[in-house]
């Protein structure tokens, strides 16, 4: 069931910061680009082109001082996100675009910077497997799943569940049918090579070299979501 006419014009952005996960942002903007009657704006701090995790370069098409008030915004995640969880400028325009948005729609850890704009207090949320327990310290509901909604905001797991909570979010705003054109144009059939997607069917060898090698971005980002938190009151 579809909750806007099709008539109705829908303004969606995704934010943009150093250090990304690029596929967070690009693979949900692949199929959110494509709703009919839509305009979907590439938002940063600045015009400046900012380089993801890898090294991709992104350039940004409007600052957030020139964004539209948004239907939905996409808070995309990655490594860059800990940096951001304490740049107020950002968190002030996520919190400015949550308060008329129809929907703000997080992947992976990206729930962490919409937990630092105190959005998630008293919400379901998931986040990437290596950062699902700092979800607690934003006052938010943990739950284990690939995509979670909750009234307005919508929470996608790691990586690639940005694809799936975009489909989602794409039958919200528009209908299944919609959702369901697009996913047949974009040909999202997955057929994973291994059974190693996620923590509870990775072989365990598998899983634990996953977490050291995550394991000091982690610890960095314990503490600086224990200062978050306090500044939001939430205690543990």
């Amino acid at each position: 069931m579809k909750i806007v006419p099709d008539e109705t014009h829908l303004q969606i952005g995704g934010i943009l910061f150093p250090q990304l996960d690029q596929a967070d942002f690009t693979g949900p903007f692949e199929i959110l680009s494509r709703i009919p009657n839509s305009s979907f704006h590439v938002l940063a701090k600045d015009k400046q082109p900012v380089r993801d995790a890898k090294g991709l370069i992104l350039t940004p098409e409007k600052m957030f001082s020139e964004s539209p008030t948004l239907d939905v915004l996409l808070v995309p995640g990655g490594g860059g996100v800990n940096a951001v969880m304490e740049d107020e400028a950002t968190l002030a325009f996520v919190r400015e675009q949550a308060a008329g948005a129809r929907f703000i729609f997080s992947v992976c850890t990206g729930a962490l910077v919409c937990g630092a704009a105190g959005l998630l207090k008293g919400h379901k949320a998931t986040t990437h497997w290596a950062s699902h327990h700092l979800l607690k310290y934003f006052g938010a509901v943990p739950v284990k799943e690939r995509v979670v909604i909750d009234n307005s905001l919508v929470t996608a797991a790691g990586v690639t569940a940005g694809l799936d909570g975009a489909l989602r979010m794409v039958s919200l705003l528009r209908g299944e049918r919609a959702a369901q054109d697009i996913q047949l144009y974009v040909q999202y059939a997955p057929e994973p090579p291994f059974d190693c997607g996620d923590p509870k069917t990775a072989p365990p060898d598998i899983v634990q070299a996953g977490q050291r090698a995550l394991q000091g971005l982690i610890n960095d980002r314990l503490v600086i979501v224990k200062r978050v938190a306090a500044r939001l009151g939430v205690k543990i």
